[in-house]
């Protein structure tokens, strides 16, 4: 990990995931989490707030930047909330399997180099009857905009921690064995429509 990935692109990344419709979308999804639930790409605890803490028994954070880590515990201490951190990357999760019942990943799919492995590791941990929660952006339906997305993308992932601008979310999944049970999409409002294409939604393992 070098200068710029260390120390500056965690307090980007805050930053550009902080923003009020990104927020507003967290608060659409993250609410229905519930039992023992594994957050995927946790970051600096943005989700926290938006559990209900009623619902679940704890989060388990994953999140390879341990300095994203401080400011999760805060937020995880501010919002009563269990929280256990990992500091490893999707692509090898160190929990058992058939152990969780909510996957909750928001705006992270987008930068996983290792989709398909990354996916089976979900099942794997995922109950039979589990929910995988997600909200991300990515591929825009609009011809022209999907080219722009096409032409800016290589130098995007370079400033952007691996994030990729132009990923089919629902087809990745559908292709991975799950089944979306649940799926709504738009353009995020006050943002950059290249980078404002959300897909949120529920899926559950394909059986």
């Amino acid at each position: 990990m070098n200068f710029y990935e260390k120390y500056i692109l965690p307090p980007l990344i805050h930053l550009t995931c902080s923003t009020k419709p990104i927020k507003y979308q967290r608060k659409k999804v993250v609410p229905m989490a519930k039992g023992t639930v594994l957050e995927i790409g946790i970051g600096t605890g943005l989700n926290l707030p938006f559990y209900n803490f009623e619902k679940i028994n704890k989060v388990i954070g994953l999140e390879p930047s341990k300095q994203m880590h401080i400011k999760a515990k805060e937020a995880a201490s501010r919002n009563n909330i269990n929280l256990e951190l990992i500091d490893l990357y999707a692509e090898d999760i160190p929990v058992e399997e058939n152990s969780v019942d909510t996957i909750v990943i928001t705006y992270t799919l987008c930068s996983i180099n290792e989709t398909e492995t990354a996916l089976k590791e979900f099942h794997r941990v995922l109950k039979s009857d589990g929910t995988l929660i997600f909200c991300e952006h990515g591929q825009s339906p609009d011809r022209n905009i999907l080219n722009w997305q096409n032409r800016i993308n290589p130098y995007w992932r370079k400033v952007a921690g691996g994030c990729n601008l132009n990923k089919n979310i629902p087809e990745i999944l559908k292709q991975n064995n799950f089944e979306i049970t649940n799926l709504e999409t738009m353009y995020l409002p006050s943002t950059p429509k290249f980078f404002g294409y959300n897909y949120w939604g529920t899926a559950k393992i394909d059986k």
